[in-house]
């Protein structure tokens, strides 16, 4: 796409709370308490925002110790502007981040949801049960009884 026509711009920070809300929502991902999110997004290790003529449309974040953990989480893009490489534009901003400022040794996760899979594969990510591993995931204050299956994220 040239560069000078490109109505989409990919900028390094973090969102407001409620611009945050609305992005998870617009895209179909569960909303967030405000107060949660004001206590998450100062923790971002990196962030990225995609604007649509000055518009918020899309975000991703990195989580982590700066060291040894991180996770990419939050990564988003309303629906209306999908299917036009903007999520690979997004993801491609957080792995460069990772491959320049975190140690070689570093591991990152993530969670994929349905065909994000794909996506996330083309930039070097595996899926762990292929590593006699699964991933797992409690949400605080909604500890499901013995046999049932946790709440949804």
């Amino acid at each position: 796409m040239d560069s000078v026509n490109d109505p989409y711009e990919l900028s390094v920070g973090v969102p407001s709370v409620a611009v945050f809300r609305r992005l998870r929502t617009d895209a179909g991902l569960s909303d967030k308490d405000p107060e949660a999110v004001a206590l998450a997004l100062p923790n971002t290790w990196h962030g990225v925002l995609l604007h649509h003529e000055g518009k918020p449309i899309g975000m991703g974040r990195i989580v982590g110790d700066g060291g040894i953990a991180f996770q990419i989480v939050d990564l988003c893009l309303h629906p209306a502007h999908q299917g036009r490489g903007l999520g690979k534009r997004i993801m491609a901003a957080l792995t460069e981040e990772l491959e320049r400022r975190a140690p070689a040794t570093a591991y990152v996760s993530l969670i994929a949801d349905g065909p994000a899979r794909f996506l996330y594969n083309k930039f070097g990510f595996a899926d762990t049960a292929t590593h006699n591993s699964i991933g797992m995931y409690r949400v605080i204050g909604k500890r499901p009884a013995a046999g049932q299956p946790p709440a949804q994220l």
